[in-house]
């Protein structure tokens, strides 16, 4: 029942935050390239990395990776953004953007991993 707590607390909060950011990133964002979901998910992949190496205890990884970052990524609204660019015949933009999310984010995720086991 506590884990169940501890997730959907964290999943609240994640999904207010990516929300607000999503929003004024969007807000200076004049391009197609869905800049506020690539920000969060990098970021969250980042983060995530950082909570897996600093190897933080369940309770706390269920907070904070489970709920928060589990809200504050999300990987619908990226294949979503991907599927309307395809409608769109904005090739360029969909490739840029599938090209950037795999491969900046497995990077970041790396690069938290790294920093985490370091601290």
């Amino acid at each position: 029942m506590i884990s169940s707590v501890l997730v959907a607390t964290g999943g609240f909060f994640g999904a207010i935050s990516r929300a607000a950011a999503s929003k004024k990133i969007n807000q200076y964002n004049k391009r197609e390239l869905p800049l506020g979901t690539l920000l969060v998910n990098l970021a969250g992949s980042f983060l995530l990395g950082i909570l897996i190496g600093i190897n933080i205890n369940h309770s706390l990884f269920l907070l904070f990776g489970t709920g928060f970052l589990g809200a504050f990524t999300t990987f619908s609204t990226f294949k979503l953004e991907n599927i309307q660019l395809h409608i769109k015949k904005k090739w360029k933009t969909f490739f840029l953007y599938i090209g950037l999310s795999y491969s900046l984010g497995i990077l970041l995720a790396f690069a938290g991993l790294k920093i985490g086991y370091s601290l």
